[in-house]
């Protein structure tokens, strides 16, 4: 779709938070079903987009692309080495993180962007996991 200058200047403009698509969307479900207790920009491993301090709960939104949605993930059709690596090790952070934060007593709750359509289901899974606590 478009040449290397351009394919660059978009990727480069992707930004990993205060996205709209994700989680801003997320912030208006929670918002929406009155779920609180959330804080966003906290330091801890793997920079959860949500964490629920009180019951260790951390969440985060991955995006289908970047993160390899078995789903919508689609793979790149130029430069595909490059980018087949990138997804490979974002893939393998993923899982690092996951195990070093449930090894720190944290519980992780990943969605995938487009599980953010379906509002009221992302709901329930998110009060079901802050019941657990």
């Amino acid at each position: 779709m478009f040449n290397k200058k351009k394919r660059a200047q978009v990727m480069a403009a992707i930004r990993s938070s205060g996205n709209k698509g994700t989680e801003l969307k997320l912030v208006s479900i929670m918002r929406a079903h009155s779920i609180k207790g959330w804080r966003r920009k906290q330091r801890l491993l793997g920079k959860p987009d949500f964490l629920f301090r009180g019951q260790r709960l951390a969440v985060f939104v991955d995006g289908c692309f970047w993160h390899g949605c078995p789903k919508h993930g689609r793979k790149p059709g130029s430069n595909r080495g490059f980018w087949l690596a990138k997804l490979r090790r974002n893939k393998r952070r993923d899982k690092l993180v996951n195990r070093t934060l449930r090894e720190m007593g944290w519980r992780i709750l990943r969605f995938w962007a487009h599980d953010l359509k379906t509002c009221a289901r992302v709901a329930v899974r998110l009060k079901q996991h802050l019941k657990c606590a």
